[in-house]
């Protein structure tokens, strides 16, 4: 019965799927809820009126179908977004009929059948097929309590959002309580992946968040107050792309990967819980306060929002087009951290004559300067450097000049060992403010220890609202001139 109705395929991570021969691309797990299995089990009691497949049966068969699709060579099989052989963005719809949006240059439709192969996960939920109004944009910045700059920014990481090869920095909506931070972080995630779960807690392991990030393109944490260094790290590989390998179920020795590079938003109050690496992936978005007089009810916003989504989706679909039009040539006088997601947004400044890619460099400044100012040791180091001009030394000399606080954050290095580590994380956020790290150098002496050379450059002047400006911690001891340092 499978045979006569499936192809069988293995994907380039190593899991068999069932595609039907006269039906939409999708990928169907064989053992999964709502694959294959299911299926056939459900199939066979309608042929067979009375009989019942065994579970011995179905795992047989299911068996001998790995064994087919093992004989097959590996393909892509894709989750809500992925490009054709003829570089068009394919975006699953998500309906039971497979209808899926395809993008190019010179605009898009959608079409019956995706040109590539789609798998589902119980996280996803249908999107509503894009309509032209022209007026799609302002729709939604009436859903949203940003300023025009901020919104321009949104749309453009919107867009990008559907581009699948790229790096995507994660979305952070920032704002006091009574902003609509997590109803806008919702609203953004349910237009670019909709799901019936689009807000999720904090993960407590990798293995729990290695299962959220494989069933959804996009997702939202809410709510983030601290950021473990673990999850910090797991997010970073997310946003660049990350892949976890793990046991496969019922094997002793056998595994399986799950690679994912996925599209984040993060709703939080301070800035500063972000660590400098995150820092450096993230795009800010700062909601404004609504007023009484402006506040809607979830439901009353749901509902509009159900309504606008169609021509909204249309609407970020041409800007889509746009930008896929001229994204290839454009080319970027100097290249930022996220730089493929900044030649995006020059590619919409190019096409709707915006300044998204002026404005998002200068929020990424002001990002750095907050998770500097959450973190005390590299609040330290800053005032350090702004002092002496240049120091050098090891990683205990630097644990000994620094003025720990009264009480000593978790994250304040114990020992030399961590320091140096420590050091070696911050060097991208000091670097933005304009302290560069050297720890390629060692002591002239025996013992060879690894040096930390910390020197102020010219490029970022100090300020009164520099961190070394700041007035949190108290100014470190007098450390002598680094010329009159004896050599280790």
């Amino acid at each position: 019965m499978a045979r006569e109705q499936y192809m069988f395929v293995m994907s380039t991570d190593g899991r068999p799927y069932a595609v039907a021969l006269d039906g939409p691309n999708i990928a169907l797990p064989l053992r999964n809820k709502g694959g294959l299995r299911q299926r056939l089990a459900r199939q066979f009691a309608d042929a067979y009126p009375g009989e019942v497949a065994s579970q011995s049966a179905l795992a047989d068969g299911m068996t001998v179908l790995e064994g087919i699709a093992e004989d097959t060579d590996p393909v892509p099989v894709h989750l809500r977004v992925g490009r054709s052989h003829a570089g068009r963005i394919v975006v699953d719809l998500g309906t039971a009929d497979g209808r899926a949006v395809e993008v190019a240059g010179t605009g898009w439709k959608v079409v019956d059948r995706s040109p590539v192969l789609f798998r589902r996960s119980g996280a996803m939920a249908p999107m509503p097929a894009p309509v032209l109004d022209g007026d799609g944009l302002a729709k939604l910045h009436a859903l949203v309590n940003m300023d025009e700059a901020t919104f321009r920014q949104l749309v453009a990481w919107l867009v990008a959002a559907w581009i699948p090869d790229i790096p995507h920095p994660a979305l952070v909506c920032k704002g006091e309580q009574g902003t609509g931070k997590s109803k806008a972080a919702q609203l953004f995630i349910n237009l670019i992946d909709p799901s019936p779960a689009a807000k999720r807690s904090q993960p407590r392991d990798e293995k729990a968040w290695s299962r959220q990030a494989f069933s959804s393109w996009a997702l939202c944490l809410d709510n983030v107050s601290t950021i473990p260094p673990w999850l910090s790290d797991t997010l970073c590989k997310a946003v660049t792309g990350d892949g976890v390998v793990d046991r496969a179920l019922y094997t002793d020795d056998d595994v399986v990967v799950l690679t994912f590079k996925r599209v984040l938003a993060l709703t939080t109050i301070d800035a500063g819980a972000l660590a400098g690496d995150l820092a450096e992936r993230v795009l800010l978005l700062d909601l404004q306060l609504i007023g009484s007089d402006r506040r809607r009810s979830e439901e009353e916003l749901d509902a509009t929002f159900d309504a606008v989504r169609p021509a909204v989706l249309g609407a970020l679909f041409d800007v889509l087009a746009c930008v896929l039009a001229v994204l290839p040539g454009v080319r970027l006088a100097s290249m930022p951290r996220m730089a493929d997601f900044a030649r995006v947004l020059a590619a919409v400044d190019q096409t709707q004559g915006w300044h998204t890619l002026d404005d998002y460099l200068a929020t990424s400044a002001d990002v750095a300067t907050d998770a500097m100012e959450g973190d005390p040791f590299a609040m330290a180091i800053a005032r350090l450097v702004d002092q002496t001009g240049v120091w050098r030394g090891t990683a205990g000399q630097l644990l000994e000049v620094l003025p720990a606080p009264l009480v000593r954050p978790p994250n304040w290095p114990k020992d030399a060992t961590r320091a140096s580590g420590r050091v070696k994380r911050l060097a991208p956020l000091l670097r933005s403010i304009g302290i560069t790290v050297d720890d390629t150098q060692r002591s002239r002496d025996r013992t060879r220890h690894k040096l930390l050379i910390l020197t102020r450059t010219d490029s970022v002047e100090p300020s009164a609202s520099a961190p070394g400006g700041h007035p949190k911690w108290p100014p470190v001891a007098p450390v002598p001139d680094p010329e009159t340092l004896p050599d280790l």
